[in-house]
């Protein structure tokens, strides 16, 4: 009887683990660096918050590196993380230098910045000789800047780069006159707009492809933790089809993970304008990196660089696990197509 007992009991939970694999038992851990705390993050927030991750046997540790994308790289080469995201101009200057980085996906190949301006300046003509803000050179703003300028057959010494900070920062100088213009990025671009600076230029009604959040690891750790990089970046997708189909429910990790009081109505007016810009317009539901946004990385370093012979963009990314989900029907699956 005893022996009946025991038996019942272990199959029990034989069939507990079978059946609920996800359960805190078993979790592989894996480190995610953010490279700034941005409404573009909101995805990997959402797939952190409402246990996407868990449902695909990840234990998540989500993690604020800051710094751009470079103190991602580095956190990456140094084993603290096993996925960083941020802007790839970093993750293919490192790379080119020998590193062993890789773009393994990215939710977004368009910039999202806005160039702001003083009410008063109509053409690029009129941005010769005026202090432009930037966050720091190097950095995506300082990035757009120079693409802007390209495009306007502008030289970069006929206007002056300011390193300001945050959109924030950059904002506020326009405010007090220090600088004529600012690369702004949301929702800063949206508050700007409100109070009477001009939109010069939007970076996602041009034909320019970025890598404005690029999901980065390593080539070593996708191909020896291939089963666990299927499974994270399959509820990395997964967040970003939540994201898109529950507004109230994203809205409100959102608020949370930028600290946004419940009381500050234009602050939520702002957020809520940022969560549609990036469901309806930004946010791909298939996250292949953007081999035109590397193209157009190598050429700049190329400028800077002479010395640097432009390879085959194809070489900086790894797309082979977004084409593995994809092929399999999972993404088809998860929007009901």
């Amino acid at each position: 009887m005893h022996k009946r007992v025991i038996h019942r009991v272990l199959s029990a939970l034989s069939c507990l683990f079978v059946f609920c694999p996800t359960t805190s038992y078993g979790l592989d851990k894996v480190r995610v660096g953010l490279s700034s705390v941005t409404g573009i993050m909101g995805s990997i927030w959402v797939a952190e918050e409402k246990k996407i991750f868990q449902k695909y046997g990840i234990e998540p540790e989500v993690i604020i590196i800051g710094g751009g994308g470079a103190r991602g790289v580095s956190a990456l080469i140094a084993g603290d993380i096993q996925f960083s995201t941020g802007a790839g101009d970093a993750f293919v200057r490192a790379s080119l230098k020998g590193a062993d980085v890789v773009m393994a996906a990215s939710i977004v190949t368009k910039g999202l910045q806005r160039v702001m301006t003083r009410p008063e300046l109509k053409t690029p003509e009129d941005l010769k000789g005026k202090k432009i803000a930037i966050t720091r050179f190097g950095s995506a703003s300082h990035w757009v800047l120079r693409i802007m300028l390209e495009r306007w057959g502008i030289r970069p010494d006929e206007l002056q780069a300011i390193q300001v900070g945050s959109s924030p920062a950059m904002l506020v100088n326009l405010d007090k006159g220090a600088v004529d213009a600012a690369i702004l990025s949301m929702p800063s671009f949206f508050v700007a707009a409100d109070k009477g600076y001009r939109v010069f230029a939007d970076l996602g009604e041009m034909d320019i492809y970025s890598l404005q959040n690029a999901l980065s690891s390593t080539k070593q750790y996708l191909q020896m933790h291939r089963d666990v990089a299927v499974r994270f970046i399959k509820a990395y997708v997964e967040g970003v089809a939540y994201y898109k189909k529950h507004k109230q429910e994203t809205l409100e990790v959102l608020r949370k993970k930028l600290r946004i009081d419940s009381g500050q109505k234009a602050d939520l007016r702002y957020l809520e304008s940022s969560y549609e810009l990036l469901a309806k317009k930004y946010y791909d539901p298939v996250p292949y990196p953007s081999v035109k946004g590397v193209e157009s990385i190598l050429e700049f370093l190329a400028e800077e660089d002479p010395k640097i012979k432009k390879p085959n963009a194809k070489l900086f990314i790894n797309d082979s696990i977004v084409r593995e989900i994809e092929a399999s029907g999972f993404i088809d699956a998860i929007y009901g197509k």
